[in-house]
């Protein structure tokens, strides 16, 4: 079986070391980076499975490094683990916003990072069978992370595609704003500002969905569904 290879970007290299080191011991290959122009580099090059990103960083802050990553079709899809010495609500936000997977603050456990990357990398590779799901115009194809509205190919992001294999998924249930941060973000607390983020990501996915948009429907004070059965 394949390790995992998981890149490490801090400017502090004692964190770089123990968290490479606890990586290792938990059957992770790692890759290093102290700066955000050296990890944009290594991401773009080796493509890991997993990046764990710091946010203040030299070149290039951990927040740029995140969204041109997220806009870069070959590192769009790699999980991203924000690490902060930041804890305010308005930092994780803006991190979950970019296309973060995960949040950390800092000082943390070596042994709850290795926790949070397997959960990371369990949740980004479950699903991986070959169905396609289809409501209308729309066709996700689970497999191949493939989503083409009218034929056409639509680019999402990796948090844009999961979103919408939820909602498809709940075949035209609703699905709370607590329950898709659960599923889509693994965030099991629900604070206002955490459930913003949906609220945004929706947003962005219905620009996308164009004509099928119409399918992605809010319920009010509860959370949103999407309408498979309509023609």
């Amino acid at each position: 079986m394949v390790q995992p290879k998981v890149l490490v970007v801090d400017d502090e290299k004692n964190i770089v070391t123990a968290i490479a080191y606890n990586l290792q011991k938990a059957g992770f290959r790692t890759l290093t980076a102290g700066d955000g122009q050296r990890a944009l580099e290594l991401a773009q090059r080796e493509v890991p499975d997993l990046i764990t990103l710091d946010v203040m960083l030299p070149e290039l802050d951990g927040w740029e490094v995140c969204r041109l990553l997220r806009q870069d079709r070959r590192t769009k899809h790699i999980p991203i683990i924000m690490l902060t010495v930041k804890s305010d609500e308005t930092d994780k936000v803006v991190g979950l916003e970019l296309g973060a997977d995960d949040y950390l603050t800092k000082p943390f456990s070596p042994k709850e990072l290795v926790a949070r990357a397997k959960a990371v990398l369990r949740r980004t590779r479950a699903g991986g069978s070959e169905e396609v799901i289809t409501a209308g115009d729309l066709h996700l194809d689970l497999g191949k992370h493939l989503l083409h509205v009218k034929e056409k190919p639509v680019d999402l992001t990796a948090k844009e595609f999961e979103l919408l294999k939820a909602l498809l998924e709940a075949k035209g249930r609703v699905l709370g704003r607590e329950f898709l941060l659960d599923r889509v973000w693994g965030l099991e607390q629900s604070l206002e500002i955490e459930t913003r983020t949906v609220d945004v990501h929706v947003g962005q996915l219905r620009k996308k969905l164009k004509t099928e948009a119409r399918r992605l429907l809010t319920v009010k004070n509860v959370g949103y569904r999407f309408d498979v059965e309509s023609p």
